[in-house]
């Protein structure tokens, strides 16, 4: 992945470096209801939707407990603290938020975090989040958001190319494979609008990549991306298409920022949080919409966790506290605030989910769309150790042959020289 999703919604949402909530008392002892005053800290980035009303709700309830939030800036500046903490042994929060594609690194480490699986939390999830955040036998992640796929698009350059525009009809011209959707492309070019299909061949690959189990790497963490067929013809079809209809905009630059909000581009692999950072690149296109639709059924980009670092003076406090924030009203409640889309299936039952719209994208219905997109999640990549490493070493293929700098072929041969690499 490019980049975290985390840190592009940086660029959006504006939020506090740290929030204090002070309460009347504290608990320390093993349960949160105990009269011993504690203060629990609560490490997340960006925005998880946790704001000051949220927490609050908390400490009314547990009037011994004081939290306080503390913020980073970015996902990579909360990466870099969690393992340089964890590795000095002390420093973590008593909480501390971890990106799903970090979560193949920690679990290397299960002893380090406290065993958060109970009767209370026993299915809540779909079995792909909780395997995400389990280590061995111990679940050590409660899942927070996840990010199902839907294809956005601007209705009036489907337009200007004589496509249907109602979201409906969108979501029935798109239904098929990745070939389907590439077949709409070049209808779309041939109508010579003046803008590209898609925003660029690494984002496209990236919700591919999201559709196979083992394409990077084996269960037991062996990397197979150079000898796996699926990868290398993966590679070429979305090049393929790329040459003819990609803006060649790389994912998360000014340029495709720009281009978002010039239309230089028609679709885009939209994950539900996807949607704050359109709305914040192109706040003043009223064209936006969004189909309920993806190539090849379902897809699913990004999603976080909370863990309880075993090295916290108030674990069993850390755990009740981590278990209210992820249960369904609360993820519901950071939805409302955030956008973040919830992953417990208990919350796609809640009227403020199911009857959720969203104003920017012509009110689209995105409650009932994105609860339609997560059910459409059948896999999910297992994500070992070294599959960031492998997915950088695929992307930078990608731009190399966008940018002109290689042909498919060569780039090719230098991404399996940097898969090799890795050992």
């Amino acid at each position: 992945m490019t980049t975290s999703r985390r840190t592009t919604i940086a660029a959006v949402i504006a939020v506090a470096s740290s929030i204090a909530l002070i309460a009347t008392g504290c608990s320390s002892a093993p349960s949160a209801s105990s009269n011993e005053k504690v203060t629990l800290t609560l490490a997340t980035f960006n925005n998880f939707g946790y704001n000051d009303a949220l927490l609050a709700q908390y400490q009314t309830l547990h009037p011994n407990v004081t939290i306080v939030q503390n913020i980073a800036k970015t996902s990579d500046d909360a990466q870099t603290n969690l393992f340089t903490k964890l590795a000095a042994g002390s420093g973590l929060g008593d909480i501390e938020a971890v990106d799903g594609d970090w979560m193949p690194k920690v679990k290397q480490y299960p002893d380090k975090f406290v065993d958060l699986a109970s009767a209370g939390n026993k299915g809540r999830y779909s079995d792909w989040k909780t395997a995400g955040g389990t280590a061995g036998s111990k679940l050590i992640g409660l899942g927070t958001d996840i990010g199902p796929e839907a294809i956005c698009y601007r209705a009036d350059l489907f337009k200007a190319a004589g496509l249907p525009t109602a979201p409906a009809d969108v979501a029935k011209l798109l239904t098929g494979d990745w070939n389907n959707y590439y077949s709409v492309g070049k209808t779309f070019q041939a109508a010579k609008t003046g803008a590209a299909w898609f925003d660029s061949a690494g984002a496209t690959f990236q919700g591919l990549a999201n559709q196979y189990q083992n394409f990077f790497e084996k269960d037991d963490g062996t990397v197979v991306a150079a000898t796996n067929p699926d990868v290398k013809a993966a590679f070429q079809s979305v090049l393929a298409a790329s040459a003819t209809q990609s803006a060649h905009l790389a994912e998360w630059s000014t340029d495709w920022a720009g281009g978002m909000a010039k239309g230089a581009y028609a679709t885009m692999l939209c994950p539900a949080w996807m949607l704050g950072v359109i709305q914040g690149d192109s706040p003043a296109v009223k064209d936006w919409n969004i189909a309920n639709v993806f190539p090849n059924g379902g897809g699913n980009w990004g999603g976080s966790y909370l863990l309880v670092p075993s090295q916290g003076k108030h674990t069993d406090a850390a755990k009740a506290f981590a278990d209210w924030l992820t249960a369904p009203e609360q993820q519901i409640q950071a939805f409302t605030v955030a956008g973040t889309f919830p992953s417990q299936v208990a919350a796609y039952k809640d009227p403020t989910l199911t009857g959720a719209t969203n104003a920017f994208f012509n009110n689209a219905p995105i409650g009932t769309l994105y609860i339609d997109r997560a059910q459409a999640v059948k896999i999910t990549p297992f994500k070992g150790v070294n599959y960031g490493s492998v997915m950088s070493a695929v992307q930078n293929g990608l731009t190399r042959v966008e940018q002109g700098q290689q042909n498919v072929a060569d780039s090719w041969t230098q991404v399996l020289s940097d898969i090799k690499a890795l050992g």
